[in-house]
């Protein structure tokens, strides 16, 4: 590849997720937008009083104008629009990511793998440790070595910026399943997984990004740092760097570098991540609270470094290991912020007492934690001592007053005589 379709494709790679306005001061003529259907981004309309049927309409134009429409808190009409940038963008990312993978078993180094391996599981900190567990939800505090680590490395995974990542992530939480949230799950899988970016956000998302409070993070130089210069770091840190890393000192070929270590390993953490918001949405457990969208999802936990706990983490945001049991095998994450906390950069690791989790399983859970048999067995266990010490309907013998006349008529009398 020339150099100058290689920046061609950083510039290409820069529009894969939409840059929005930095002050979110473009809501007020959203309302009003005219926005066209996107029937296959499985973007399913909510509950709405049916339409009037305008029977003078010819019948291929009364089809045009059926669209997938939401209500917005304002109670205008939204209609969902097509960001084409976006879309392209992910066409040709996943395409090079299929090519990388290729490659992959081909012809790339095994030097390079582990290249694109340990630049995978940098960038996948940046995101779970930093914009999510220290900044989105404020789980621990980390000392400023930790934090411009965190923030390089979530630089590195090219997910917007921190500022914009946790501003989106607060209004998830707080209005999930709702107009509001970003990648509402009730759209189906691929709206939350990788369709939500693919459309004009709704007005709702950006209604309620403006009124998120985000004071701690303006008050943080690093974050703001990043965020002002984000345009300039983010294709140095994602792209460019990777692929001179593999290209010049493993001296790999030009195309594996830039396929496998930039491409490949991109996109894999894309839809690792993505997988939080879609199948964590979906499939799973609900041992803490059977009422929300969330699930335990062990598979989405390994993939994406133990953020896939999302029952527990939607209904305890502020436990720092986002899960109850702080087990490395499925949460790497928790593995690294111990590690950052025993040298002292990590420091207020917040937790959940097992008072608080056993009270909120037996209150709301689905039945599937440990802690519903142990009660259940506790029970019958307390039934049965109650059935051996019973004494209420205890006689002395057959004509005692306090017999039971049900108990008096079953009885059995043999040789009776009358």
């Amino acid at each position: 590849m020339a150099p100058n379709v290689l920046g061609n494709t950083i510039l290409l790679a820069e529009a894969c997720i939409e840059q929005e306005d930095r002050n979110n001061n473009n809501n007020a003529s959203v309302g009003t937008q005219q926005y066209k259907n996107k029937s296959f981004l499985n973007v399913a309309p909510p509950k709405v009083a049916p339409a009037v049927t305008e029977v003078h309409k010819p019948a291929a134009e009364a089809q045009k104008s059926v669209t997938a429409r939401d209500t917005s808190s304002t109670g205008r009409r939204y209609h969902h629009v097509y960001v084409w940038r976006n879309i392209i963008a992910f066409i040709y990312l996943h395409l090079g990511f299929l090519y990388g993978s290729y490659l992959l078993v081909t012809s790339a180094k095994w030097s390079t793998f582990f290249l694109a391996l340990s630049l995978g599981s940098c960038g996948a900190l940046g995101i779970t440790a930093g914009a999510h567990r220290l900044w989105s939800h404020r789980a621990y505090k980390a000392k400023w070595p930790l934090r411009l680590f965190l923030m390089l490395a979530q630089t590195l995974a090219f997910q917007n910026s921190v500022y914009e990542w946790v501003r989106d992530h607060r209004v998830h939480h707080k209005f999930t399943d709702t107009d509001a949230d970003p990648h509402n799950a009730t759209r189906g899988f691929f709206f939350s997984h990788i369709g939500w970016l693919m459309v004009k956000k709704h007005p709702d998302v950006k209604a309620r990004g403006q009124a998120v409070d985000m004071s701690d993070l303006e008050q943080d130089g690093i974050v703001m740092f990043q965020k002002r210069y984000y345009a300039l770091l983010m294709p140095l840190f994602c792209f460019i760097l990777p692929t001179f890393l593999a290209y010049y000192y493993l001296d790999e070929t030009f195309s594996n570098a830039w396929y496998v270590v930039a491409i490949f390993r991109y996109v894999l953490s894309l839809n690792a991540t993505w997988l939080v918001n879609s199948a964590a949405h979906i499939w799973g457990t609900k041992p803490y609270d059977r009422n929300i969208s969330p699930t335990n999802n062990t598979f989405v936990a390994i993939a994406a470094y133990g953020e896939g706990w999302h029952n527990y983490h939607h209904v305890f945001p502020w436990d720092y290991k986002t899960s109850e049991l702080g087990t490395y095998s499925t949460n790497f994450t928790t593995a690294a912020i111990d590690f950052f906390a025993r040298i002292g950069w990590a420091y207020d690791l917040k937790s959940v007492s097992d008072d608080l989790i056993r009270k909120r399983v037996l209150r709301t859970g689905d039945g599937s934690h440990e802690y519903n048999e142990q009660e259940l067995h506790a029970r019958m266990i307390d039934y049965v001592n109650q059935l051996d010490h019973e004494s209420e309907q205890a006689v002395w013998g057959w004509d005692d007053k306090d017999m039971n006349e049900e108990d008096r008529q079953d009885a059995t009398v043999r040789n009776k005589v009358d």
